[in-house]
C-alpha cells in the first residue's frame, strides 16, 4: 500500500484545518437540506459550479432529505442505477433527471 506524502507539520496543520472547514460546510449544506432551505435542485445545480458541493456523496444528501431516511435513500438510488459510491459531480444528466423525478424537487 503506498504511503502518504511526507508533510512538514505546518503542512499537516493545514491540511486537517482545510478536512475540518469541509466537512464542516457539507454538514451546513445537509443541514439546510434537512430545513428545505434548498432544494435537490438547486443542489445539483450548484454541483456542476462548487467543487465543495460536487464532492458530496449522493446517498449523504438524499438520507438528508426529509421523508427519504436511509433504506428508502439506498432503494432509490438502486431503482435508477446509481452507485452507493458516486458522488455529486459524478452524475449524467439522465441520474439527475431521474433523482429530480422521484424525489419530486
Amino acid at each position: 500500500m503506498p504511503q502518504p506524502p511526507a508533510l512538514t507539520p505546518e503542512q499537516r496543520q493545514q491540511a486537517l484545518a482545510k478536512a475540518a472547514e469541509a466537512r464542516r460546510q457539507r454538514a451546513e449544506i445537509k443541514e439546510k437540506l434537512k430545513m428545505g432551505q434548498v432544494t435537490l435542485a438547486k443542489l445539483l445545480k450548484d454541483a456542476e459550479k462548487d467543487d465543495m458541493v460536487g464532492k458530496m456523496k449522493v446517498l449523504a444528501v438524499l438520507e438528508s432529505l426529509p421523508g427519504l431516511g436511509k433504506v428508502k435513500a439506498r432503494r432509490l438510488m438502486e431503482s435508477i442505477g446509481i452507485s452507493e459510491t458516486r458522488r455529486l459531480q459524478g452524475l449524467g444528466s439522465n441520474q439527475r433527471e431521474a433523482l429530480l423525478e422521484q424525489v419530486g424537487d
